[in-house]
């Protein structure tokens, strides 16, 4: 095995493969990973940006037509892609690798597909250690996918600098059943296939909406954009621009506590493997007094 003392020298020089192994190591546990994570000399001017939104908003055409004006500047960008694992064969789709495939070949770009897991929230137990390892490469921007699940999302707030919304004009009527959560944690409201019938409208209601917040030093952009034509790229990526100086720092602390709570969180939870518990409780459940509560507490004592 490659020397980790080496191969973090390489990951901060920018060296893909030691990157790719780095991220291996640290999503796997092997040996190796906890000094790979407390040697990290994490680059914060590089800007974390999650896109998140319901499923079929078109994330994945959405970072793909950023990924190819970014590079076409020249700049060298980090995909993290979180797909969702099945509950039942704990199987990924890994389905953001073929649609962002036009840019496999591309040195400036690097793409990582994690499942989730089982982490009800849209990200990977893992994210927050992945995105680290990255931030310490040579990467201009990294964008984190999240898969897309609810109101849960919102612990992508803990995670990306600045976080971009995509929704498309069909999603108008769900608005007010998303504005307390998932609609209150986007820095930029990006409305996508927006040459659809209602587009107009939505975009109209979303600017009223981002007007009726409380005032701040931000105000929420919201950006018209049909991905597949590539409209709408050029302003999202002034707006993610203007964002990262403009509204990083104040949110430094907070982010920094919700990924010490992520990490204390999946610490203290390490032994407990879901797969485990499944199989001891299709054991135990066939006894007629089976109770859920006096299972749980069992594994305490």
């Amino acid at each position: 095995m490659q020397d980790i003392k080496t191969l973090i020298q390489l990951l901060h020089r920018g060296d893909k493969k030691a990157l790719a192994r780095c991220i291996s190591i640290v999503e796997n546990e092997t040996q190796g990973f906890e000094e790979i994570l407390t040697s990290l000399v994490i680059r914060t001017e590089v800007p974390v940006i999650g896109i998140t939104g319901p499923p079929g908003a078109g994330k994945s055409t959405l970072i793909s037509a950023v990924i190819k004006q970014l590079t076409a500047e020249n700049k060298s960008v980090g995909v993290i892609a979180i797909d969702p694992t099945s509950p039942f064969n704990y199987g990924s789709l890994l389905g953001d690798r073929l649609r962002m495939a036009e840019h496999f070949t591309n040195d400036n770009v690097f793409i990582r597909s994690l499942a989730t897991r089982g982490s009800l929230g849209g990200l990977s137990a893992k994210t927050i250690e992945i995105t680290d390892v990255m931030r310490s490469s040579a990467f201009d921007y990294i964008f984190v996918e999240t898969v897309g699940v609810g109101q849960s999302e919102v612990e992508i707030v803990g995670l990306a600098d600045t976080t971009v919304l995509v929704l498309v004009p069909e999603a108008g009527d769900d608005v007010q059943a998303m504005k307390s959560g998932v609609m209150e944690i986007a820095d930029i409201f990006v409305v996508n296939k927006a040459d659809r019938d209602g587009a107009n409208t939505f975009i109209k209601n979303l600017v009223q909406l981002v007007h009726s917040r409380e005032a701040s030093d931000w105000t929420t952009p919201v950006i018209r954009a049909t991905a597949s034509k590539g409209e709408g790229v050029t302003e999202l990526i002034e707006a993610i621009n203007k964002h990262h100086t403009n509204g990083t720092n104040a949110k430094r602390p907070y982010l920094l506590a919700e990924k010490a709570f992520r990490l204390i969180q999946n610490n203290r939870m390490k032994d407990v493997k879901k797969q485990q518990l499944q199989e001891q409780i299709e054991n135990q459940i066939k006894n007629p007094d089976f109770n859920l509560y006096r299972f749980v507490k069992s594994l305490h004592q």
